[in-house]
């Protein structure tokens, strides 16, 4: 029962929290939660003006960026659960 009460607070935590991504220059900002689901973009009038392709290339610079942080994130807190509930350290560390 400790394991499915701290599981449910481990995910209410990820999907309150908020990654943000960049791209080079930080022209653009993307949002993602804890749960790597899209938030907001925001784009500036600089990356506006570099055209639909560069500005294509920089959102998905931005949101790897988030998503990678977000995973990063996810690891972490679902590493500690693991540890705090006497799991051997390592384990699902292997999670994409």
């Amino acid at each position: 029962m400790v394991v499915q009460v701290e599981a449910v607070r481990v995910q209410k935590e990820l999907a309150a929290a908020e990654f943000d991504g960049y791209c080079e220059g930080e022209l653009i900002k993307v949002t993602l939660s804890g749960n790597q689901q899209p938030l907001r973009t925001e784009i500036t009038e600089a990356a506006m003006e570099l055209g639909p392709e560069k500005l294509s290339l920089l959102v998905t610079e931005a949101y790897k960026d988030a998503h990678q942080k977000s995973v990063q994130a996810m690891k972490e807190r679902m590493s500690n659960l693991a540890q705090s509930l006497g799991m051997p350290p390592g384990i699902g560390e292997d999670l994409k």
